[in-house]
């Protein structure tokens, strides 16, 4: 299937999930990311669940602190 992650297309095999994406793009720390599949946020306790589906648009999220 073809999915755009991070603004590229890219195939994988159908039925994978958005945990398994997370470790095949190798995330930098995953523990922090937030994921969105079509603009729609996926909890983090539901990565291992979630399945992509062809055409899917993931994309990954890092929420930065700071401020004076």
């Amino acid at each position: 299937m073809k999915i755009t992650v991070a603004g590229k297309t890219k195939e994988y095999e159908d039925g994978i999930t958005v945990a398994k994406l997370v470790e095949l793009e190798k995330v930098e720390t995953p523990e922090y990311v937030t994921v969105t599949v079509n603009d729609e946020f996926v909890e983090s306790g539901s990565f291992e669940d979630t399945v992509i589906k062809d055409g899917d648009n993931v994309e990954f999220l890092y929420f930065m602190g700071g401020g004076c």
